[in-house]
């Protein structure tokens, strides 16, 4: 009894393991950050149909689930209905928009959101924390949509009143089918980003190069 009794008063280290993760949990983690950047990236050019996308996905189950994340709502046809309403709206009134500073600077700061959002949400999808989303859903889009600006601002000066009125609608167009493809096949996000910041140093370099004439002719 002596025996036990001081058995019992030493105090005995319990180590506690996690499981380790396996190849399986690191491909499911790269294939969501993939589709999170993916989706940021097509948000970021148009903020409300690569949404509307995407909702459609996971409320199909396919390749995305949302229920019983925070962001299940996503999956809602009330959801559908006010994105829906929203991209019709800012087609319709696409002119006013172009028009006024403050409204495309509230445009451009939805698209960071949805971009934030987005990515959130497909972390989330598997268990992992959704916050880390908002950093990196911000990035993809300010990527895409400082590279879109500049591409439909290049192509606006060369085309004619008519033509210019429809590339809201080819971006609608380019947001869908890249919001499409980062959920069927996650690696484009990376071939995507690749282009964005190709045509953002592309950009500054036009400006640079620009600049540098003026001051010598000055």
């Amino acid at each position: 009894m002596e025996g036990f009794a001081l058995a019992a008063a030493v105090p005995v280290a319990v180590l506690y393991s996690h499981p380790a993760w396996t190849v399986a949990d690191r491909v499911k983690l790269l294939i969501d950050i993939l589709q999170g950047l993916g989706l940021s990236q097509a948000a970021g050019i148009r903020p409300f149909l690569p949404a509307l996308v995407a909702g459609a996905a996971a409320r199909a189950n396919f390749l995305i689930d949302l229920e019983g994340t925070d962001f299940a709502f996503m999956e809602r046809p009330w959801w559908f209905g006010a994105l829906a309403v929203a991209a019709i709206l800012a087609l319709f009134f696409r002119r006013v928009i172009e028009r006024s500073a403050v409204l495309n600077a509230a445009l451009a700061g939805l698209c960071l959101g949805m971009g934030a959002l987005l990515f959130s949400a497909l972390l989330s999808d598997d268990g992992y924390a959704w916050w880390p989303g908002i950093p990196a859903g911000i990035a993809g889009a300010w990527l895409s949509g400082t590279a879109a600006r500049d591409i439909m601002g290049r192509a606006g000066a060369r085309l004619d009143d008519h033509a210019r009125g429809h590339l809201p609608v080819f971006a609608e167009g380019v947001a869908i089918l890249l919001a499409a493809l980062s959920i069927v096949a996650p690696p484009v996000a990376l071939v995507s980003a690749g282009f964005f910041a190709w045509r953002i140093l592309l950009a500054r370099r036009r400006e640079t190069g620009k600049h540098a004439g003026l001051r010598i002719l000055r």
